[in-house]
């Protein structure tokens, strides 16, 4: 299940003069992203990740929005309980799609009645636009929802899913990125039936691993299961020190260097952060806490001056400190592009390449200057 131009849905349940208008979700700096975009202004060639600029240049009477991530969220949780409250088990991938696993409820009530009735009820309760795709499998049933949109439902039964996939563009395809699909249709793959009729082991040896799970995609072959999603409240670290200290100057830089760890985190889990708590134990084991409520986010440069304000606030120098930690709550599942409605679009790249090396070579790969001062 897959909510229908999900910030565009949200934000028009907040203002009724823009339906059925071309609206873009996004900033107004002259480096501003489109987060997100209505059909109506996909029509002239919209769609996410373009500049804003750009985007209004194809489509000059699209309404900008600046995203409102409280809203958004506040409206993704509601759809997940009614959700929670009725399946058997799903799995929340982002802050607008979920994977369901029915099995077995066929035998009992009929699995498309029952996906029929669920998403219906979450049209009623929350007004939001939504489309379902139902098969065999995960790749199959995320195929059949995009194809169903927008607010529709589609179900391809087993024995139809090769034929359903055979004529789709192998973009279409979960996991086949620009890159990825530049080199297929370079070398003359441009439909899901292209790829189903090469030899799997031609494929292994021309793409690898990569290419060999495109090849089972492109086949229906998935055996990926609905992962139980658990909401994760909260992440933190802390550290105890072998030694009682009044070093502000260290103390302020290991509160970086803890902030910056959890930030790297959420994004490798693709999380956002909506609170930040610092806490200070004393010699005399006395403990203090502070938080403060932020705008959902998982970038460094935006939770750092936070945290080290709060430790400001915190922390009494007469004192020698035993231990001091830093803790992110009001976590929701949402990549990092979910908060790019005003950003600069050379620091998220940047972040991107960072988070690249650190997680192929470790973390230590590449570091702050300030890192190596608490060596």
């Amino acid at each position: 299940m897959d909510l229908d131009t999900f910030f565009v849905s949200a934000e028009r349940l907040q203002n009724k003069q823009i339906h059925n208008k071309p609206v873009i979700i996004g900033g107004f700096s002259d480096r501003a992203v489109v987060a997100s975009c209505s059909y109506e202004t996909r029509a002239f060639g919209v769609h996410a990740g373009m500049p804003v600029k750009m985007a209004l240049n194809l489509c000059k009477e699209a309404i900008v929005i600046r995203g409102d991530m409280d809203l958004y969220v506040r409206y993704s949780n509601m759809v997940t309980q009614i959700i929670k409250d009725k399946a058997p088990l799903y799995e929340k991938t982002s802050v607008d799609e979920f994977y369901l696993d029915l099995t077995g409820m066929d035998r009992f009530y009929g699995t498309q009645k029952w996906a029929h009735e669920l998403r219906m009820q979450i049209i009623k309760n929350t007004g939001l636009p939504i489309s379902m795709g139902l098969s065999l499998n995960k790749t199959v049933s995320k195929i059949a929802t995009g194809e169903a949109k927008p607010n529709g439902e589609k179900q391809i039964e087993n024995n139809l899913v090769i034929p359903f996939l055979a004529p789709l563009s192998i973009r279409k395809i979960p996991g086949v990125g620009v890159e990825t699909f530049r080199t297929l249709r370079i070398m003359g793959i441009s439909t899901i039936k292209n790829m189903q009729e090469l030899p799997q082991d031609l494929v292994k040896q021309s793409f690898g691993k990569n290419g060999e799970d495109i090849w089972r995609k492109a086949n229906g072959i998935d055996f990926s299961p609905v992962k139980p999603y658990f909401e994760q409240k909260s992440m933190s670290t802390e550290q105890t020190f072998e030694t009682d200290t009044t070093n502000y100057t260290r103390l302020q830089e290991l509160i970086t260097v803890m902030t910056e760890k959890l930030a790297h985190d959420l994004r490798n889990d693709q999380k956002l952060t909506s609170n930040i708590a610092v806490k200070i134990r004393y010699s005399d084991f006395d403990t203090h806490t502070k938080q403060k409520q932020i705008k959902y986010t998982a970038l460094d440069h935006e939770l750092t001056p936070v945290a080290r304000a709060l430790f400001e606030q915190l922390y009494n120098r007469r004192l020698l400190v035993r231990l001091i930690g830093v803790k992110f709550s009001g976590l929701v599942h949402g990549f990092q592009q979910l908060d790019l409605f005003d950003p600069n679009p050379e620091r998220i790249k940047l972040y991107q390449a960072m988070d690249r090396l650190k997680n192929m070579y470790g973390e230590k790969i590449l570091r702050k200057g300030i890192d190596f001062m608490l060596q």
